[in-house]
C-alpha cells in the first residue's frame, strides 16, 4: 500500500505576523467542529502530525488561552487576534490549522466533515489516527 500523497501549504493569520507552513494529505481531511469555541470563531479544523507543522514567525507574535482542562493549547495572533492554528486536546501529538488560513494550490482537495465537538468525549477518539506520522 502507498502512502498518501501529501502538499505543503502555507497558512497566517490576517495581519501576517503569524505564519507557518505545513504538509498536507492530497485531499486533506478538514473537521467543521460544532464545540463552543470552534463555533463562536468559525475554525474549521485539519489536524496534522507535529513534524508536519513549523512555525515561520517568533512565538512571541502568539498569545496563548487555555481553558476546561488546560491541555489543548489555543494561540492567537497577539496583533490581529485570529486562531490560525493550535494544539487540540485530541491530538497533543500533532497541530489543528485553520482551513480558512491557509493558502492551498490550486487542484488540492479538502474533503470537510462535521464533527461533534459538543459531545466532545464521546467523538475525540475519531480524531487520534490524524496526527500519527505517516511512517505508522
Amino acid at each position: 500500500m502507498s502512502a498518501q500523497a501529501t502538499r505543503t501549504v502555507t497558512g497566517a493569520c490576517h495581519c501576517g505576523a503569524v505564519k507557518f507552513r505545513a504538509r498536507l494529505k492530497d485531499p486533506a481531511l478538514a473537521h467543521r467542529c460544532n464545540c463552543s469555541m470552534c463555533d463562536a470563531s468559525g475554525f474549521v479544523g485539519v489536524i496534522v502530525p507535529a513534524d508536519a507543522f513549523e512555525l515561520l514567525t517568533d512565538p512571541a507574535a502568539l498569545t496563548e488561552y487555555r481553558f476546561n482542562t488546560g491541555t489543548a493549547r489555543h494561540w492567537f495572533c497577539a496583533t490581529c487576534g485570529v486562531k490560525s492554528f493550535y494544539r487540540p486536546r485530541s491530538n497533543p501529538d500533532g497541530y489543528n490549522l485553520n482551513l480558512n488560513c491557509l493558502t492551498l494550490d490550486p487542484g488540492h482537495i479538502v474533503q470537510i466533515e462535521d464533527f461533534d465537538g459538543r459531545n466532545w468525549e464521546a467523538h475525540a477518539a475519531d480524531l487520534r489516527h490524524l496526527s500519527k506520522p505517516a511512517s505508522e
